[in-house]
């Protein structure tokens, strides 16, 4: 049962920030495009990792992550506001770069399977 409880406070979590996000006026973060991709709230409801992506270079990166550390406690805030949790978590930012890397993959298997055409089509062109 405590695996659905804490399924339901990271997901809880995570959409709340997500909208909460909006909401910050430091010009690092609002004029980023920001997608809260995981939260991980620990047991005890102590400490939380908030999981982050944004399509921008790593530069960007950087400022948005000086932005959100520095909006942390207007973030917790309204976070306090909006859940009805004993304790509010202490959050910590860490950048999501899983989308990036599996776009490296994708390109990565596209280029060896236009490789095995390429083969594939000159052996067939030295047998006829």
């Amino acid at each position: 049962m405590a695996g659905k409880r804490q399924g339901r406070v990271n997901s809880s979590v995570r959409d709340e920030l997500s909208e909460i996000i909006r909401e910050v006026k430091d010009p690092r973060i609002s004029g980023a495009l920001i997608t809260i991709s995981a939260a991980d709230v620990s047991a005890d409801l102590k400490y939380a990792k908030i999981y982050w992506s944004s399509i921008t270079d790593e530069e960007g990166k950087k400022e948005i992550s000086r932005g959100l550390r520095s909006a942390s406690g207007f973030i917790r805030r309204r976070l306090a506001e909006r859940l009805n949790m004993r304790i509010t978590p202490e959050l910590t930012f860490i950048c999501d770069d899983t989308i990036e890397h599996g776009t490296k993959i994708a390109g990565i298997l596209r280029e060896i399977d236009a490789e095995r055409q390429n083969k594939n089509e000159s052996e067939d062109k030295t047998e006829a």
